[in-house]
């Protein structure tokens, strides 16, 4: 079986002749289900076909180009990424449409991002008056133009200016500069995304969208145009999506899914998992596998063992995860495979290089994360 490289814009490798069974696969190995993700892909699709609000889905999720070409293909108006790196990536693929939901606040990035502005409608977030500045600055000695939304802060206390006149001052700002063009608002209701009871999540995103479109409607009787309103993840796609008055939704981690998402009740089908082998066995109730914190994250907590079903993980070192195994249960061999979910797909992705695409448990091909890595 050979690996080849092709010279489309996307880098894909692919598998010639007989495809590789998944017991082949060397570990710890990031696998994607297409059948799966397809599924994921078709029913966000569907949602938006009967909404006044788009999709424009997050890169930051996959960082696949392969994978976004299908989010665009299905429906999707654009892409949003994280990063300035990331959004490079997706001018390279062709993407039309880029919004970085972030604020690009160095003068060399913001250098990189007037040039990268002609060549794409780029937009990007910002909250503050000196950055605006900065940003007219290069993107008239860029000869581009520079979409912004004006970041509002609608609970999550992160980034973005606080609802009403503050995200007024800064829309005239911003539609005053040369080289800027004022596009609207962007808020995101981050710290709703994991309420498990879904009336107090509805109630609680509701809240932060009525402050997202009330500043909306401020700016409007002011005089300027506002043309997006940006909000919404996966935990909430379905309340902010039809909400009134948002026009965007960048929902991301439905693609994949994992053991975080996957208690929130959602749609979605889980297509991502973390192939391990076992690599010791000291006891009968204890399993070491070679996937450890730097193949697997644990910031939401420790993965879920999907397979056997009789282990669980419960310690992950650098290269290594520990595993209680049911003592009813057949021992684990040195040599067996474990698969895992993990708790949160974004950080688990950009740990990897590349996806082993499957289909009915072989690998249909492999595809890069060119992403990976872009955090500049």
């Amino acid at each position: 079986m050979i690996l080849e490289l092709t010279g489309s814009i996307t880098n894909r490798i692919f598998f010639s002749g007989e495809s590789m069974d998944k017991s082949a696969i060397p570990t710890p190995a990031l696998l994607i289900d297409i059948e799966k993700v397809d599924d994921n892909i078709a029913q966000m699709a569907n949602f938006f076909q009967h909404t006044t609000a788009h999709l424009r889905p997050h890169f930051k999720t996959h960082k696949c180009l392969p994978l976004a070409q299908k989010q665009i293909a299905a429906g999707a108006i654009g892409m949003t990424c994280a990063k300035l790196g990331e959004a490079e990536i997706l001018v390279s693929a062709g993407i039309s449409s880029i919004f970085i939901a972030n604020e690009i606040v160095d003068p060399s990035k913001i250098n990189r991002l007037a040039a990268l502005a002609r060549q794409t409608e780029l937009i990007v977030a910002a909250d503050d008056p000196g950055n605006l500045c900065g940003l007219a600055k290069a993107a008239q000695a860029a000869g581009s133009v520079i979409h912004v939304l004006v970041e509002v802060n609608v609970g999550l206390n992160r980034c973005g200016v606080a609802p009403g006149v503050a995200a007024l001052d800064l829309a005239r700002l911003t539609a005053e500069l040369p080289g800027l063009h004022f596009a609207g608002l962007f808020g995101y209701e981050g710290h709703t995304q994991f309420i498990t009871d879904i009336e107090q999540r509805c109630h609680k995103t509701e809240s932060a969208m009525h402050e997202l479109t009330s500043t909306a409607d401020l700016i409007r009787q002011a005089g300027l145009a506002v043309g997006i309103v940006s909000a919404g993840g996966t935990g909430t796609f379905n309340i902010s999506g039809v909400f009134p008055g948002i026009t965007e939704i960048e929902a991301g981690s439905y693609l994949f899914m994992d053991s975080k998402y996957q208690e929130m009740g959602l749609p979605f089908r889980q297509s991502i998992s973390l192939l391990s082998t076992v690599i010791s066995t000291p006891t009968p109730q204890r399993a070491v596998i070679d996937a450890g914190m730097k193949a697997i994250s644990l910031d939401n907590g420790l993965p879920k063992v999907i397979s056997p079903g009789f282990v669980a993980l419960r310690a992950l070192h650098e290269e290594h995860g520990l595993l209680e195994v049911d003592l009813q249960a057949p021992a684990l061999k040195v040599g067996d495979r474990v698969e895992l979910v993990p708790s949160h797909v974004c950080t688990t992705v950009n740990l990897h290089d590349q996806y082993y695409v499957m289909r009915d448990d072989k690998v249909e091909t492999v595809w890069p994360i060119e992403g990976r890595g872009k955090f500049q």
